[in-house]
């Protein structure tokens, strides 16, 4: 008895210890979730502008999720940076803005949208001063929006214009043993290009050639618009690479000044009429964007639904990382069903993904806008699948530097012939039928099974195709004429009919509000993600993968791990594929 009692004394003592932390637990998160409360907006303040985790167009944080702070996914969202922005338009207190970036970790199109509404700051009179100990060319695009640039004497610029690189693997693939057959159509269509060639073909040299020129011209355009510069002026200076020295830079007027940060410091002190040794009342801006999400801007009864899909498209459920045709589609019946959201904007990034899941989904915005009107915003990416679900709107926005199109399909499956034969592994079939055995991986792939995957490849592109043609009103053969896996600018998917207007996601939703028909109104967002916590144990089971996956990237190099990744998610790829048609890596 004496030892049954103590066995139950003991097991009643961890009860209560356990229940006193997680009461603890839920206390300080309750305290972390709450102190943005501790964040003092003086007179004069000056917001910090640093960027230190990489953007997206969307989080789905709920403000109301007590572990969000301590669970976060450290990513800041683009919506939150705008909004912020906006706040701090009309905030008394706020001077004006500091911008301190440091290899910014967003798209092209997400940094021409803080870019404009760093702009619109400005219009209410208010300072936007930059200082920096190295420039990228993404960093300097946004801090050239500033009044006056800085940039550290010993300092460093890289303005030299836009590259591309994209790897190749047919000869890794004839050394190893291990292919990827492949079956396609687009003449463009060059995401399968580096498993059929060593070398860049001529199409696709173009394709990207052209891509890269347009968006490098807006940035240009935009720079030269905000530094009282010419296009050729600018052009010149990356030819000769007029800004490689802090000297030069200031000399081709890329900067202002060269400065120390504490001289730095000393002209905001002045700029805002402090003393010399008076302290600046900074706020950073991380801090800053979870006070304003406690002001709105917009405010009604009426809502503008605004649902994000962003990642690649997969079949299943989706998340934030990726489409799935679940989320998205219940974010759309809850939007049409909801009698208070009267117009509904579908914000896409991707790079596109499985043709089926994008058919699920634009058959759903075809019966959402028999209801509602539906708008379509288009971010850093809206490639093949991406664009596929975007077509099904009743009008389509992008960024000038949105990479968009892609309209093409293809098939891709791994197969270890060579490799199995180099090894004396032998392997044997038995069907009841014709074609019961359809493919192995082990036995080379038969002109018949070829023959019905490249059927589904042409059906599929024949029914892209028609999508296209229905949603931009146009004719099939004119679609396929700019087709063929092709991907355009923004700019110049505008002038080819392939999205009716220029603009970011707020100008997105003034024309689903102008279709409505409301004036006053306010934005709700979908989808709701799963909460922090709900995912710290999925985390806790990914640990020890994430851990094997950095001892791997750290003995065999970053060259080698990203090239790995990449022939990694193309044997992954499951279904025919309406995906971006290389791997873009923009310098």
């Amino acid at each position: 008895m004496k030892f049954l009692r103590n066995l139950l004394a003991a097991i009643l003592g961890c009860l209560i210890a356990f229940g006193i932390i997680v009461m603890m637990f839920f206390i300080f998160a309750a305290l972390v979730s709450n102190a943005d409360d501790g964040v003092q907006v003086k007179q004069n303040t000056i917001l910090e502008l640093s960027f230190t985790q990489p953007v997206m167009d969307y989080t789905g944080k709920d403000e109301n999720d007590p572990f969000g702070a301590l669970f976060s996914d450290g990513a800041t969202g683009l919506d939150e940076i705008i909004h912020a922005i906006k706040v701090a338009k009309d905030d008394d207190k706020v001077a004006g803005i500091s911008i301190r970036t440091g290899y910014l970790m967003a798209g092209l199109a997400q940094t021409q949208e803080i870019r404009k509404a760093l702009e619109e700051f400005k219009s209410a009179g208010k300072f936007i001063y930059a200082h920096a100990d190295f420039y990228t060319q993404k960093d300097y695009y946004l801090s050239s929006v500033a009044d006056k640039l800085y940039l550290h004497p010993q300092g460093a610029m890289d303005f030299k214009g836009l590259a591309s690189e994209v790897l190749y693997f047919k000869e890794l693939q004839e050394k190893t043993g291990i292919k990827m057959e492949v079956i396609r159509h687009g003449k463009y269509k060059s995401a399968v290009e580096p498993f059929l060639a060593n070398e860049m073909s001529d199409e696709n040299r173009t394709q990207i050639k052209e891509l890269i020129s347009s968006i490098w011209n807006t940035m240009v355009d935009d720079i030269a618009a905000s530094r009282n510069m010419t296009a050729g002026n600018l052009n010149a200076i990356a030819d000769t690479l007029g800004a490689r020295t802090p000297e030069l830079a200031v000399a081709n007027g890329m900067v202002d000044q060269t400065l120390f940060y504490d001289e730095y410091e000393q002209l905001l002190r002045k700029k805002v009429d402090f003393e010399e040794d008076e302290a600046l009342n900074y706020v950073q801006f991380g801090d800053y964007v979870r006070v304003a999400k406690k002001k709105k801007i917009n405010s009604g009864k009426d809502k503008i639904a605004v649902i994000y899909a962003q990642g690649e498209i997969y079949y299943g459920e989706g998340d934030q990382e990726y489409i799935g045709q679940d989320l998205i589609n219940r974010s759309l019946k809850k939007a049409r069903d909801d009698k208070n959201v009267k117009a509904i904007v579908l914000r896409v990034n991707s790079p596109g993904g499985n043709a089926l899941t994008a058919d699920i989904i634009w058959r759903e915005i075809a019966l959402t806008k028999k209801i509602k009107p539906v708008v379509v915003s288009f971010g850093n990416l809206a490639a093949s699948g991406g664009y596929y679900i975007g077509v099904g709107g009743d009008k389509i926005f992008a960024e000038p530097t949105t990479i968009t199109g892609s309209i093409g399909v293809f098939g891709t499956i791994p197969n270890v012939h060579e490799l199995a034969t180099d090894w004396g592994i032998n392997a044997e079939q038995v069907g009841t039928n014709k074609n019961s055995v359809d493919y192995s991986l082990f036995e080379p792939m038969s002109d018949s099974f070829r023959a019905v995957v490249q059927e589904g490849i042409e059906d599929t592109y024949e029914t892209f195709l028609q999508r296209v043609a229905d949603g931009r009103g146009m004719s099939v053969d004119a679609v396929n004429e700019i087709a063929q896996g092709r991907v355009w600018s923004g700019t110049d998917a505008l002038r080819l009919g392939l999205v009716d207007e220029l603009g970011n996601l707020d100008d997105a939703i003034a024309a689903a509000a102008e279709m409505a028909e409301i004036t006053t109104y306010g934005v709700k967002r979908y989808p709701k993600y799963r909460s922090d916590f709900d995912k710290l144990m999925e985390d806790l089971n990914s640990v020890k993968a994430e851990w094997g996956e950095s001892i791997l990237k750290k003995e065999i190099g970053e060259e080698a791990h990203t090239l790995l990744k990449e022939f990694k998610s193309a044997t992954e790829q499951k279904g025919i594929q309406a995906r971006m048609p290389f791997t873009l890596k923009i310098k």
